[in-house]
């Protein structure tokens, strides 16, 4: 017979449900460990659903866990665990106390599964030579579809418009990589939406600008690329050169735009024209990088030269795209990724044909 093992732990349990118990405590990855686990979905060998959770992802594990090395690190979002037995809380002697203890036994391993945090717990438990702790949200049920009802609910919650997220990030320091590159990109979006003077003040949809054309998502995308391997690389984790260089080139060129194709671009909107849809900002994008790396160009003057060479050769809002042997209706164009390379090597290759041709007549 094996000996019985029990961890205690302070608990607060706050008046909710007459059905569920509900209670809060602290501790650490190791704690969590003994008495939770993570029970994966999948079939058994009859084909019955078993467990719950969604595959690790690693990389989300690995960013949370790199910025929880930091030694000013935060995790205010609680873990919350159910238990179906094992567990149990002893009541305080007055009656109006949240306070209890609550009792586990883990003699037979955890009794308790991890209901949300999964990912948070993981990255915890790969901290070395930090004792890290923790916020437990813990609920006992009697059956395992009212676990599995729990486990809906809570992680059905509406997550934040990534919209917004993106706004915000600008205004938030010490981040992944992942969301330090779109922070930079937000950081120009914003500029270009807002700063006087720019050729694209006021056109872009943001949740704090619904009433924009051009999608903000849609922008980021082209700064983030151009950041990679474009004109704005040089500029690539120097915020400042970047908001006074490159948004001011960025604004030039779409100055440029918006007089080289007017009739496409005034009173438009990415349903009546592509030049203002995700398809056309995009591949214009490109043709900003190709225009600067091959000709130098950063005012709205020298963007419209080389965009000139595009004239008569487009059909942005009206006509057919003649892509080698392919015809395409001037609508047909989604912004999905074969479409914007599609269209971009076509705008790439229009440019280098019409910039050799003028060398040569030169």
């Amino acid at each position: 017979m094996s000996k019985k093992t029990v961890l205690h732990f302070d608990a607060l349990a706050p008046v909710q449900s007459p059905k569920l118990t509900v209670f809060t405590f602290v501790a650490n990855a190791a704690d969590v460990a003994r008495i939770a686990r993570i029970e994966r979905a999948g079939r058994d060998d009859g084909g019955i659903l078993q467990g719950f959770q969604r595959p690790q992802i690693a990389g989300h594990i690995r960013e949370i866990r790199d910025y929880l090395e930091k030694p000013n690190s935060i995790l205010p979002n609680a873990i919350v665990i159910a238990f179906m037995g094992g567990a149990r809380l002893k009541r305080a002697t007055d009656a109006g106390d949240r306070r209890r203890e609550l009792i586990v036994d883990i003699s037979d391993g955890p009794p308790g599964w991890i209901v949300d945090g999964q990912q948070r717990f993981t990255a915890l438990s790969e901290l070395r030579g930090r004792n890290f702790e923790v916020l437990v949200s813990g609920f006992l049920c009697e059956t395992e579809e009212e676990l599995q009802k729990q486990f809906i609910l809570v992680n059905n919650t509406r997550p934040l418009p990534k919209a917004l997220v993106y706004e915000l990030l600008p205004k938030v320091g010490d981040l992944p990589p992942r969301m330090s590159n779109r922070s930079q990109a937000a950081l120009v979006t914003e500029a270009l939406n807002y700063r006087k003077g720019s050729s694209l003040k006021g056109l872009i949809k943001q949740q704090t600008n619904p009433k924009g054309s051009i999608r903000d998502t849609v922008l980021q995308r082209v700064i983030m690329n151009s950041l990679s391997d474009g004109a704005l690389r040089l500029y690539a984790g120097e915020d400042q050169m970047l908001l006074q260089h490159g948004v001011t080139m960025m604004s030039e060129f779409y100055h440029a735009v918006q007089h080289v194709f007017a009739d496409d671009w005034i009173g438009k909107t990415p349903k009546t024209s592509r030049l203002v849809h995700g398809t056309g900002i995009i591949a214009l994008g490109y043709v900003m990088d190709f225009l600067n790396g091959t000709t130098g160009a950063v005012s709205r003057d020298e963007f419209a030269r080389g965009l000139q060479l595009l004239k008569g050769k487009t059909a942005w809002s009206d006509g057919e795209w003649q892509f080698g042997n392919e015809r395409r209706r001037w609508n047909g164009l989604q912004n999905v990724p074969a479409d914007v390379r599609q269209l971009t090597l076509y705008l790439v290759q229009v440019l280098k044909r019409g910039l050799a041709k003028s060398s040569k007549a030169a």
